[in-house]
């Protein structure tokens, strides 16, 4: 994969990268929305450019890549790489948009570090972001050609229900009238709306009915800023302006965390409204007949907030041998267990599958708790809605390790 060379050079400068990567990935944005205005109206997100979300993760997959082909010259970390792609994909972006990434980041990297970017630093990390961008293009291309759709395609919206006071359910069917390819349950939607300034922006939103459904249905949150965030654009409109008879354009169904086959105990574990890919993996289960051992772990601020609770009891109940354990934070008695998710005395089968999707802190905490009760780390698996910031962790470990 990487030349020995290079790898020699990138383990030498890891560090002095590393420790930029922030300062690198903020000049790369600014130098890349100078150019290209559109790329920022458009495509990426604005509300995880202003939190710095974005920038994060850039920073965090760029050094986990480096980290591990210092560490692996001979592989390639193909998981991260996968769940980049299928975003990636969700979101439409083609091969020649990475030429003009390449522009914008090196030219960062030759502002912030000055003369300690030499010919030979150049070239190891050039090599480095091609090994990574080819591999994207790679597998996109293969996403797109398993796709039953390009593009975006118009569905109108034939049903809206309010689920909670900041929940809108949307059920969906195609206005051509033609077939609805199928998805895996777990997988996300893209959905791109023109907002009042003319922006065009992007969000995904997991499916959640399982697969087979002549319809696509998705649930989504207001998302209220603060001080560090602004309110989520796509959120408060669809929430604000999109009822029955409305049309959306919705991507192909993507995401890499998918219910796998299998007849052992499985654990899906959720908070807030990372419950949505949960309900399309339980309504599968449901309807399969699963019959080994399934829990059913979800955190929320109350059963008020505890969005699709209803689907969450009814699918689970379905199940020949399910249990939930729902913790609240406020006004738990007689709707589950009070505080924050503790599986102390929550039984795992040996052999368990895990699926979160919550918070990071949330999804870290059941991860340490499950490798406690002995769960396999590779038995584990995850989604993070927006940016993967769980990769940025790898970004401070590797100034620690390389220096």
């Amino acid at each position: 994969m990487l030349s020995e060379q290079s790898a020699t050079t990138v383990r030498a400068t890891l560090p002095a990268v590393g420790a930029a990567i922030g300062q690198i990935t903020e000049r790369f944005y600014a130098r890349l929305f100078e150019a290209h205005p559109e790329l920022l109206r458009d495509l990426f997100n604005r509300g995880n450019q202003v939190s710095g979300s974005q920038k994060q993760a850039l920073a965090g997959s760029i050094a986990a890549f480096a980290t591990y082909l210092v560490n692996h010259p001979d592989q390639r970390p193909d998981v991260m790489l996968d769940r980049i792609a299928h975003k990636h994909a969700s979101l439409g972006i083609v091969p020649e948009q990475y030429p003009i990434v390449h522009e914008h980041l090196f030219a960062a990297i030759a502002e912030i570090l000055g003369d300690a970017v030499t010919e030979e630093v150049a070239a190891a990390w050039t090599e480095v972001y091609w090994l990574m961008a080819n591999a994207l293009i790679a597998i996109e291309k293969r996403l797109y050609a398993q796709s039953a759709q390009t593009g975006w395609r118009a569905w109108r919206v034939v049903g809206r229900t309010e689920d909670t006071d900041d929940v809108a359910v949307f059920t969906l069917r195609p206005v051509d009238d033609g077939p609805v390819p199928g998805y895996r349950a777990g997988q996300y939607v893209s959905v791109g709306v023109t907002l009042a300034d003319g922006a065009r922006q992007i969000r995904q939103y997991s499916l959640t009915a399982a697969p087979g459904a002549p319809e696509r249905r998705f649930a989504v949150k207001r998302v209220a800023g603060d001080a560090a965030t602004p309110d989520g654009e796509v959120s408060q409109h669809l929430h604000a302006h999109v009822r029955e008879g409305d049309v959306l354009q919705l991507s192909a169904p993507y995401g890499d965390l998918v219910l796998e086959d299998t007849d052992a105990p499985l654990l899906l574990a959720s908070a807030g409204i990372g419950v949505t890919p949960m309900i399309a993996m339980l309504d599968q289960l449901a309807a399969a007949g699963h019959g080994a051992p399934v829990t059913v772990v979800h955190a929320d601020r109350s059963p008020a907030a505890h969005a699709l609770r209803a689907d969450h009891e009814k699918y689970a109940a379905a199940l020949a041998d399910a249990r939930t354990v729902f913790f609240y934070e406020q006004d738990a008695e007689g709707h589950g267990r009070p505080g924050r998710v503790d599986l102390s005395e929550v039984a795992v089968p040996a052999g368990t599958r895990a699926y979160l999707c919550g918070p990071l802190p949330f999804m870290r905490a059941v991860r340490e708790q499950l490798i406690a009760k002995g769960v396999a780390p590779a038995d584990i698996h995850y989604e993070v809605f927006g940016p993967d910031l769980w990769l940025a962790q790898p970004a401070a470990e590797a100034v620690t390790t390389a220096a």
